[in-house]
């Protein structure tokens, strides 16, 4: 397993990469790192395929656009599609993770050329809402429910990340505990931030690291966000509006490649992006898998390394995947 960087078109990216033989590329989410999926990338290499972790635009040690616009989810699919041609392929399977996930949703319903195959973790695939922007749907069933601000509304601000950078060990911190699938019922996040609040000062101050995370990686997160900050990762919510309206020639399309989703069934997520597991298969005929892990969180690639690394195998090893 080595780390290292890679210039793709207008783009220099740090990747962890491991393995020879067919291209599985892992997008990470929010607050996240390519290493997040170090354990998948030795599985993935151990049993004969070339993985590739990128850290993404705005994150690690990948550049960091200044600019807000340059976070749509067409620059996101974008760099995935450079990065496969910078290591010399033309195709591979994407597997994302949170925010990850919507990216490589993406990318397989808009270039199925290039990414034969898509495993999504955490968040199923949303289709666009013919309706208006997602912000103001968010904004309307928060009020419907009276539980505050979806915390994606509340990214939306110009200062939102300001919270996050004034203690990143802090905010790194109490994010992987609220949202983790060990965190006590009444502990875990709802999603929702009541007026007055911030999403890090709704998680109890003493919250410990999640049990599967060590000191020593919970330090690799600590440096990379200290250094880079948190604007770039803000960025890709302050685009969902955007999105909306650059993703019209996209209005009722589906994804035609092989699909698995796995998700923990004490996923927070799920409050507020669940209800689209149930129709998956509408929007992805040829889905081989989906599967609930029982007692799993958010992280659930790290937290239930060994049950998704086998779940990804499986997917990777049924006819015309990999």
């Amino acid at each position: 397993m080595q780390s290292r960087h890679i210039q793709t078109d207008g783009l220099r990216q740090q990747i962890l990469e491991a393995g020879s033989g067919p291209l599985v590329l892992l997008i990470h989410g929010f607050p996240e790192l390519g290493v997040s999926w170090r354990t998948q990338v030795q599985a993935l290499a151990d049993a004969g395929y070339h993985a590739v972790a990128p850290d993404m635009r705005g994150y690690g040690g990948t550049d960091k656009p200044k600019d807000r616009d340059a976070y749509s989810i067409l620059h996101l699919v974008g760099d995935m599609v450079d990065l496969v041609r910078a290591l010399g392929e033309t195709s591979c399977v994407v597997v994302g993770h949170d925010w990850g996930a919507p990216v490589a949703w993406h990318s397989a319903l808009t270039r199925p050329d290039v990414f034969r195959a898509v495993f999504g973790l955490s968040v199923p695939f949303q289709p666009r809402r013919p309706k208006g922007p997602p912000t103001a749907a968010m904004a309307a069933i928060s009020k419907r429910l009276g539980m505050g601000d979806l915390y994606i509304n509340r990214f939306q601000a110009d200062d939102a990340h300001a919270v996050f950078d004034v203690d990143p060990a802090t905010a790194l911190r109490k994010a992987f505990y609220c949202y983790d699938g060990a965190t006590p019922d009444g502990r875990q996040s709802t999603g929702f931030i009541a007026e007055g609040e911030t999403f890090i000062s709704t998680v109890p101050d003493d919250a410990p690291l999640p049990p599967w995370m060590s000191e020593a990686q919970f330090a690799e997160y600590v440096a990379a966000f200290a250094a880079g900050g948190f604007k770039g990762p803000l960025d890709w919510y302050r685009n969902l509006d955007r999105n909306w309206s650059l993703t019209a020639h996209l209005q009722d399309a589906r994804i035609t490649v092989p699909a698995a989703f796995v998700v923990g069934d004490r996923d927070p997520v799920r409050h507020y992006s669940g209800q689209h597991e149930a129709g998956l298969k509408d929007w992805a005929p040829d889905l081989r898998m989906q599967v609930v892990v029982p007692g799993a969180g958010h992280w659930i690639q790290q937290e239930r390394a060994d049950e998704v690394n086998d779940l990804l195998l499986g997917f990777l090893r049924m006819p015309g995947v990999a």
